[in-house]
């Protein structure tokens, strides 16, 4: 075998080297990068009696909880969710905004306009809001003096029923701005307020909630 023969044998090994540290690192360590920065946190000594840092607020739990829900919706404008929770921290009712029961996903409009401006051939006739839901969802308890947490603070229909109810306190996420949105949230801002409810926006403490269904402990 020649020396130039050699030479090309020696630089294709090392070229079939670098390629496949290459690969290595490309497929597999980034893989293990993410493993890693998605795991639960280590596991403490278990003689250790201290409870477990970090762990949710009821505030935040609940709004995790109604911001969840609104994932099951539908809409491809807009996701709310709604989570009626007692005085007492039980999970009375969960809802979003969809359709009613019995009534196809497919054969209504998801439409925020009519082309031919027809307010049948919009969502708007049809669709029934998250809050509505999580009462209607409470198996019969009552929602008289209990706390309801909703994505998005409710519009003037929405907010007659929460009154009708009994409910005692709204916790929203976000808000329109009230400057340039339609009459129906600033009369239901009047009417919570007249009714006597308190409502407050959320203040969350953590910045994010991560949820894997990955099975690692």
């Amino acid at each position: 075998m020649s020396s130039r023969d050699l030479a090309l044998i020696s630089a294709s090994a090392i070229a079939g080297a670098i390629a496949s540290a290459f690969a290595v690192s490309f497929f597999v360590l980034p893989k293990r990068v993410r493993s890693s920065t998605n795991r639960k946190q280590k596991r403490c000594c278990p003689f250790d009696p201290a409870k477990r840092q970090g762990y949710l607020s009821w505030d935040d739990y609940f709004m995790g909880i109604a911001l969840l829900s609104a994932e099951r919706s539908k809409d491809p404008n807009r996701q709310v969710g709604a989570c009626l929770v007692s005085q007492n921290n039980v999970i009375l009712g969960i809802g979003y905004n969809g359709f009613p029961r019995g009534c196809s996903d497919d054969k209504l409009p998801w439409s925020k306009k009519s082309k031919t401006n027809n307010p049948l051939e919009t969502k708007y006739p049809y669709v029934c809001h998250a809050e509505v839901n999580a009462i209607l969802n409470t198996n019969h308890a009552s929602a008289a003096g209990q706390k309801l947490y909703v994505t998005m603070f409710p519009c003037n229909e929405c907010a007659k029923i929460i009154i009708q109810s009994g409910i005692s306190e709204v916790i929203y996420f976000v808000e329109k701005m009230l400057d340039n949105c339609d009459n129906t949230y600033i009369a239901s801002h009047k009417l919570l307020s007249l009714a006597g409810l308190k409502v407050r926006k959320h203040q969350p403490q953590m910045d994010k909630i991560l949820i894997g269904f990955d099975d690692e402990s």
